[in-house]
């Protein structure tokens, strides 16, 4: 399985988690590298498009997804 194609450009990763490395790699490891299936952010990106994800969502908060999922399609039409 391949890694998350949002990895280069996560704001998660990329802006929220600087020195925090160790919470970082071990984070990555768990929902970037190979299966992003479990990624709230990859969740929201997948139904919602990139400039969807609100850029404070944490990966493991997939309770959030469905109500920002069903907000952004309301806000959609």
């Amino acid at each position: 399985m391949a890694d998350c194609e949002c990895l280069p450009t996560c704001d998660f990763f990329n802006d929220q988690m600087r020195g925090l490395e160790a919470v970082k790699d071990m984070m990555k490891r768990r929902y970037c590298l190979g299966d992003s299936s479990d990624c709230a952010r990859h969740m929201v990106f997948e139904a919602l498009g990139k400039g969807r994800v609100p850029p404070e969502l944490i990966p493991n908060q997939t309770g959030k997804v469905r109500d920002i999922v069903a907000r952004g399609r309301a806000a959609g039409r």
